[in-house]
This record gives C-alpha cells, sequence and structure tokens, in this order.
C-alpha cells in the first residue's frame, strides 16, 4: 500500500538552528499517528511541513500527490487535500459558528449557498455542536471552540487531518470533549496525524506512535512502545509523560 503522507530526510532550520534533522516516516491511508516528544524536538515543524505552512531546507515530502520539497505547490488544492488545526482556534470573531465553517466553502471550494448551509450543519452535528449554529465564538468554551475549529477542517473534506496540540490551552474537561470527537473520527477511518502531550490518548487511540527527539525520529512503532521504550530516551520521556 502506497503511503499518504511520506517524509524523506527532512531537514528545516530557523536561521542557525536547525530544528530538523533528517526526519523520515511514511504514514498510510486510515492510520492514525501520534508524534510525540519534548517541547523543542521538532514535532510542531514536521507537522507545519506537512501543509507547506514551512518551507523546507532539504529532503522531501509528499502529501495527498502533492510533493512539497521543491518547485511550485498548488497551495489552494493542497490547503483541501490536508486540514489543521492548532492549538488557538482562529475563529472569526465577528461570524457565526456557521458563517466561520461556510466561510471556506464559499471562497475556496466555490459551493452554493446552500451546499455550504448543509455542510455547515453536517460537520456540526458530526461534533456535536448543531445547537451552538448561531452563536458567536466568544459566547462558547474554549472546548467548543475547538470542536468548530475541527468541523471547519472537515467541511473541506480532506484527505488528511494534522493536530497541532489541540487539547494544550484546555482544562481536562474539555481536553475530554475534543479528544472524543477526534476518537471519533479515528473509528470513521480518517487518515490523523496528531502533535500530542496526552500519553494515555495516543496509546489508545493511535495506530503508530513516533517519538521525536532533537530534530530526529528517535523510536517508532506501534503504541507499546509508550510501555516498553527501547531507548533510554523515550524511557525518560514516558517516565514523565504518562
Amino acid at each position: 500500500m502506497s503511503a499518504i503522507v511520506k517524509l524523506q530526510d527532512v531537514h528545516k532550520s530557523f536561521g542557525d538552528n536547525e530544528v530538523l534533522k533528517g526526519v523520515s516516516f511514511d504514514i498510510q491511508k486510515g492510520q492514525v499517528v501520534a508524534i510525540v516528544g519534548q517541547s523543542g524536538s521538532g514535532k510542531s515543524t514536521a507537522l507545519r511541513c506537512m501543509d507547506h505552512l514551512e518551507t523546507i531546507n532539504g529532503g522531501s515530502i509528499e502529501v495527498c500527490g502533492h510533493s512539497l520539497g521543491s518547485g511550485k505547490v498548488d497551495l489552494r488544492q493542497l490547503r483541501q487535500d490536508v486540514g489543521i488545526v492548532f492549538q488557538s482556534y482562529n475563529l472569526f470573531p465577528h461570524l457565526t459558528v456557521r458563517q466561520n465553517i461556510m466561510l471556506a466553502l464559499k471562497h475556496v471550494r466555490k459551493l452554493p449557498k446552500s451546499d455550504c448551509l448543509v455542510k455547515a450543519d453536517y460537520v456540526l452535528k458530526k461534533v456535536g455542536l448543531s445547537q451552538k449554529a448561531d452563536c458567536y465564538p466568544e459566547q462558547l468554551s474554549g472546548g467548543q471552540q475547538q470542536r468548530v475549529a475541527i468541523a471547519r477542517s472537515l467541511a473541506m473534506e480532506p484527505q488528511v487531518m494534522l493536530f497541532d496540540e489541540v487539547t494544550s490551552a484546555l482544562d481536562p474537561q474539555l481536553t475530554g470533549e475534543v479528544l472524543k470527537v477526534i476518537e471519533d473520527l479515528a473509528a470513521g477511518g480518517m487518515t490523523m496525524i496528531l502533535v500530542t502531550h496526552e500519553m494515555a490518548f495516543a496509546r489508545r487511540v493511535a495506530d503508530k506512535i513516533i517519538f521525536m527527539y532533537e530534530g530526529l525520529v528517535w523510536e517508532s512503532g506501534g503504541p507499546e512502545i509508550l510501555t516498553q521504550p527501547k531507548t533510554r530516551e523515550l524511557q525518560e520521556f514516558v517516565g514523565t509523560g504518562l
């Protein structure tokens, strides 16, 4: 089976700081992959490179048939194929929840208003927020705003969803409701890559765990690597993280 995401010897520097030092891994369609590691290990940078929010200095990235290593990238098509959700919700405060979701459907996918409405209501139901469609972001809890951000990405019908520390700004109860949405997406077969500190969740939901350390893939495998780590660095990480 060919990989839907493939990183090959990826390097990324910010000035003199080399953040990714030759990162390689494959992700298959339908897989849920958790990228874990200490702050500064390169997790979020690797994720942002997959959506071309950061350009790489060396190596190659293939995502949903898009080559991100060199040459011109069709960003419009890439952003339809790859959804990304950040820890900050990035919702427009002057638009209702429904309008926030409809915006990209109208301007990027060029759907008629009636189709945008149907799609927005469908994804809001999927994340359990049908009753909040006419609310403004300030009227929602952090967990609800994050679920709207997920719904907005889902509405574009991406092939791959990227989640960058989406629960790190939330308290435990709100974290639980957001993780439930992600778990439901996993059960539905969505290909997802999660940068997360939620080790118990990663162990439960991910098919594959990638442990990054100092800009490299240090250890990877099934969820069992979190309970049976082979390297001292992962042993020390899970010793503090579980």
